[in-house]
């Protein structure tokens, strides 16, 4: 592959979303580069979801130039060298080029500043190892480590270095959320070194905290399915937790009844712990640091599915499958539904959850029912109506509740 002109992808950039504010906002800083997977998107022809520069320089001091201009805010993070910028309308990294080494495998690295040179060969992939100059004093020039150009024309992911994965395992995530959403493929010595990784326990090493968060981030990806799948068959996924297996046919099934508003990595992530009971992965989720909605999302989905399906398989009305469902969340139903009743978890999904009555609980106490469990039970009894076609009027809605208090 041929490099391609850095003017060119200068301007590509300034088209991207926030990009030209990025460049007005950096205008007058010395050796600034793009890195990472922002050149690389680019010279895929892709939108960089992220940008990430670096600074021969002082980066804390870009940064809050930078934040002034935008009219935001710079949080520095000084043991990396790193700091973020934060704008109405957009937000960067921004980070002092440097060199890490790692005290102890899966340990956070120690940093220093370093040349741009340096800074590239610290990273995870070689086409991640590209730079695409911006300031004026290093525009039109894109430099790369060697076999970057060619991985990428291959569509590979090779690590830098053998101890690659030992040094920062969260690399094995990375590498099959990579290869997942660029369709890009292990090289064959980085699988092997994967493989080695994950045999030694190198996952072992890391803090549960960072693999939760890497695990999170691969349950955003466009392609999570794929994603996990290439993490069982390296034994990344065995390693995270021995019960974790993905199942495509669930999986599918349950993404075909998904609603545009659920969370579609969570849906494959629960249907890749169903072997798992409530405690278990709940304490595990615990453990990776999931927060709390999140993880209560992953464990009724996962643990509750066989449950629902068999309350929904024996409704025969609309109320009825409001009953079943209760306050379970989207992504559990449909997971619920590929287990079996799929027209009554589609049902819900698409049309019965977005009913709602007309009437409030202060419109029964404005009729005589006194504040308390009553309410709640008269609002219920009215919605089964409306859900079952009986109520189609507000007044009627409130005879329904009146007459389930007085029964």
């Amino acid at each position: 592959m041929e490099p391609p002109d850095p003017a060119a992808l200068r301007d590509r950039l300034a088209t991207t979303p926030g990009g030209a504010t990025v460049l007005e906002a950096l205008a007058g800083t010395r050796a600034v580069w793009l890195v990472g997977g922002a050149v690389r998107d680019l010279l895929l022809g892709e939108t960089p979801p992220d940008l990430d520069l670096v600074v021969e320089g002082d980066a804390a001091a870009a940064a809050r130039t930078a934040a002034e201009r935008l009219g935001g805010e710079s949080v520095v993070h000084d043991r990396f060298g790193t700091a973020t910028v934060r704008g109405e309308a957009v937000s960067f990294d921004l980070a002092v080029t440097r060199s890490e080494t790692y005290a102890v495998p899966g340990a956070l690295p120690d940093v220093a500043p370093a040349d741009l040179r340096a800074d590239l060969t610290r990273r995870d992939f070689t086409v991640n190892a590209i730079a695409l100059g911006l300031s004026p004093d290093v525009a039109g020039r894109l430099e790369a480590i060697p076999q970057a150009w060619e991985d990428l024309a291959a569509r590979r992911l090779r690590v830098l270095h053998a101890a690659s994965f030992t040094d920062d395992p969260t690399r094995l995530l990375r590498l099959v959320r990579y290869a997942a959403r660029l369709g890009f493929a292990p090289e064959t010595e980085t699988e092997r070194l994967a493989r080695a990784a994950v045999a030694d326990g190198a996952i072992q090493t890391v803090s549960g905290p960072r693999l939760g968060s890497e695990l999170l981030l691969l349950t955003t990806e466009p392609a999570p399915l794929a994603a996990l799948e290439l993490a069982a068959t390296l034994g990344v996924a065995g390693a995270l937790e021995p019960r974790l297996a993905p199942d495509r046919d669930l999986a599918d099934r349950a993404l075909a009844l998904l609603p545009g508003d659920g969370r579609r990595g969570l849906v494959v992530l629960a249907t890749a712990c169903t072997r798992m009971d409530r405690v278990t992965l709940s304490g595990w989720l615990d453990r990776l640091g999931f927060p709390a909605s999140t993880r209560e999302v992953v464990v009724a989905a996962a643990t509750e599915g066989p449950a629902l399906a068999a309350a929904l398989a024996a409704a025969t009305r609309p109320s009825e499958i409001a009953v079943a469902v209760g306050r379970r969340p989207p992504e559990a139903v449909a997971v619920g539904g590929a287990l079996g009743p799929e027209p009554a978890a589609r049902t819900w999904l698409d049309e019965l959850r977005h009913i709602r009555l007309e009437i409030g609980g202060e419109d029964l106490m404005g009729a005589g029912v006194p504040e308390g469990p009553d309410v709640g039970r008269g609002l219920a009894a009215a919605l089964a109506a409306r859900l079952d076609g009986a109520a189609a009027s507000r007044e009627a809605e409130l005879q329904a509740a009146l007459a389930a208090v007085r029964d």
